[in-house]
């Protein structure tokens, strides 16, 4: 296993936000978060990549504690697309994309050839190789979302964690995205709302609900109509077919 939650917890203002979470990310595999908003999935996803440090419990890679890998280091492993994305900084979608490539660079190693071949890689990935001149300012929202993933895809991590980054990306951007994370030869932790798509990209799905993992495993076992109405106080309809489970949201409770 490359990436583990161990009994991890994280507290904020004296209240519990992610509550004794443990979880195995199988090396090269597509794993998904879901749960309602406040469930804890973007809590949990900055434990993961050593961003905030857990209340208790411990996350490893590699067995080591993230605590312990040196910044640079775990930099040049993991690459985290957060949901907003921002900055007053006139830079362009070059700029931006190149900033994935710090990790690999140092004071005798200064942006080179190689960098700009994996710049051009990374934003040819996901679309975005065409507007390597533009500012980032004039970008639309789903411009920006697909150029933060290019972003991490140049750092060339062995982990991937994202959040929502389906947000802003209308359905066929959504499924391309989608569709290019799960091809990556990397493992990935993905947070999502959609539950149809968590259920055809993603090969084992972790369910949140305050801040705990109320269901894990494959998505065939892991949404259920009980799940669903439990965690998102909904009525659904799962049918599986070749292609997994498909959910029907059928109405409130």
């Amino acid at each position: 296993m490359s990436l583990r939650a161990h009994s991890v917890g994280w507290r904020r203002g004296g209240r519990l936000i992610v509550d004794d979470v443990s979880l195995e990310v199988p090396e090269g595999a597509t794993v998904g978060l879901l749960g309602p908003n406040g469930s804890g999935k973007s809590s949990l996803l900055r434990l993961l990549a050593g961003t905030r440090r857990t209340s208790s419990g411990v996350v490893t890679l590699d067995d080591v504690p993230v605590a312990h890998w040196r910044r640079r280091a775990l930099a040049r492993r993991v690459a985290v697309v957060d949901q907003h994305a921002d900055t007053t900084v006139a830079l362009t979608v070059a700029d931006v994309v190149a900033l994935g490539r710090i990790p690999h660079q140092g004071p005798w190693r200064p942006h080179d050839a190689a960098d700009e071949a994996a710049v051009a890689e990374a934003a040819d990935a996901v679309g975005v190789g065409h507007l390597l001149d533009r500012a980032w300012e004039t970008l639309s929202g789903g411009e920006r979302q697909r150029t933060q993933l290019a972003r991490a895809l140049a750092q060339e991590p062995h982990e991937l964690l994202l959040d929502e980054p389906t947000n802003h990306l209308d359905i066929a951007h959504q499924l391309e995205l989608l569709t290019l994370v799960r091809r990556l030869p990397i493992t990935s932790v993905i947070a999502l709302h959609d539950l149809n798509l968590a259920a055809q990209f993603c090969d084992r799905l972790v369910v949140l609900c305050e801040g705990r993992v109320v269901a894990a495993g494959p998505p065939t076992e892991a949404l259920t109509p009980a799940l669903i109405a439990d965690v998102y106080d909904v009525r659904a309809q799962v049918v599986a077919d070749e292609h997994g489970p498909w959910v029907r949201i059928l109405g409130r409770l």
